[in-house]
């Protein structure tokens, strides 16, 4: 057993106990059984990651690329330049289309999997113009499927801001739809995530707005592979997924709830679409592996347990969550050091850092317990804590 001393919620210091690592059989091939992508993070610089200064310098990309060849050698797929890889709270679309640009290249050669986000964060200002949200949209998808790449429509907060209601939000996605050249993968991401999005197709209330996006999809179902859901409320992911127009699919991006909608009800099951697999990639392929043979209770049995851990680290504010995955690819050996664009990693205190080292560590995430403990106590020493 490995044990190390870590603060409790209280601020007492106390012997956390670190299991060994959980004995799981992962794959290397996709899952069969649903579409699987992981929204992989961004590692840092650690001599140049800062508050100040564009994003784009401050990415490790040899580090950065090492994180996607290890969830493709799992047979995860990858999701790239989405908010986990701090798309808007450090990485603009300079970043965020060189890092798609690096794993699209990687993904050809390895056989990888991957599908990009694109939104409008190229406009610097905020704008009342339609057309120029819809052109800043198109300008994203044309550098993605011009180098091979399928996307992820994201949410706009240019449009957010810009909407009067459901009309605008139609005219915008129609006009871009009929201009791609591949299925889109939609994007509904709830205020937790991004207050900005607050109202986002044209209703505060998101039954209401499920209407305007189920008809969206069904005028452009031909252009729409399916819509990742953000909004962690599994009832309404459930109730979507009942409504949604075929062959459209909803890609579950609940971090709270992903085994039941993934397991789905013997009728209809969401896809993957999960940050939350960027924090426990061993455990989502194991899972995977067990219900491409039919087992859905092993399957069950495998990622339940991964729920309080994503729980704990997507807890509110929600849009720090990417700190938590850092902070658990660090200690797991994934990365060498702490440190994250803008300084992110300050977006969470020491309680909460050391609480995900005890959850982790009792689900036996860590591969090398030893190093996660020295990592972690190496941490809060420099803090004057434990030492």
């Amino acid at each position: 057993m490995t044990f190390l001393v870590l603060p409790d919620s209280d601020g007492n210091l106390s012997h956390v106990e670190l299991a060994a690592p959980a004995a799981l059989a992962t794959a290397s091939a996709p899952p069969t059984s649903r579409a699987v992508y992981a929204a992989a993070h961004v590692v840092a610089d650690p001599l140049r990651a800062c508050a100040a200064g564009p994003g784009l310098e401050q990415i490790d990309w040899d580090a950065t690329l090492e994180l996607r060849r290890r969830l493709w050698s799992l047979g995860l797929g990858v999701a790239e330049s989405m908010d986990t890889a701090q798309r808007g709270m450090g990485l603009d679309w300079a970043g965020a289309r060189e890092l798609a640009l690096r794993t699209l290249d990687e993904a050809a050669r390895r056989g990888g999997e991957v599908v990009v986000g694109v939104a409008t964060d190229q406009i610097e200002s905020p704008t009342a113009d339609l057309g120029r949200i819809r052109d800043a949209y198109l300008e994203q998808i044309s550098d993605i499927e011009s180098a091979g790449g399928a996307v992820v429509m994201m949410a706009s907060r240019h449009l957010a801001r810009a909407a009067h209601g459901p009309d605008d939000y139609a005219k915008v996605y129609g006009e871009v739809l009929a201009q791609t050249n591949r299925p889109v993968i939609l994007h509904w991401l709830g205020s937790m995530f991004d207050p900005a999005l607050t109202g986002y197709w044209g209703h505060d209330e998101p039954k209401a707005a499920m209407a305007t996006v189920i008809d969206i999809i069904g005028t452009h179902v031909d252009r729409v592979r399916g819509i990742k859901v953000s909004l962690l409320d599994a009832a309404l992911e459930t109730q979507l997924r009942e409504l949604i127009p075929a062959p459209a699919r909803v890609f579950t991006g609940d971090d709270f709830n992903y085994v039941d909608l993934i397991a789905g009800d013997g009728t209809r099951h969401s896809e993957a679409l999960l940050g939350a697999f960027a924090a426990v990639p061993r455990f989502a392929s194991a899972a995977f592996a067990r219900l491409d043979a039919g087992d859905t209770t092993g399957f069950r049995e495998i990622l339940e347990p991964t729920l309080p851990l994503s729980r704990l680290v997507f807890s509110t504010p929600t849009q720090y969550y990417k700190v938590g995955v850092a902070w658990l690819t660090y200690l797991d050996g994934g990365q060498k050091h702490f440190r994250m664009l803008k300084g992110l990693e300050s977006g969470r205190n020491l309680l909460h850092l050391a609480e995900l080292v005890r959850v982790a560590g009792g689900l036996g995430l860590f591969s090398d317990p030893d190093l996660a403990a020295h990592r972690a106590s190496a941490l809060f020493a420099v803090q004057g804590i434990g030492s």
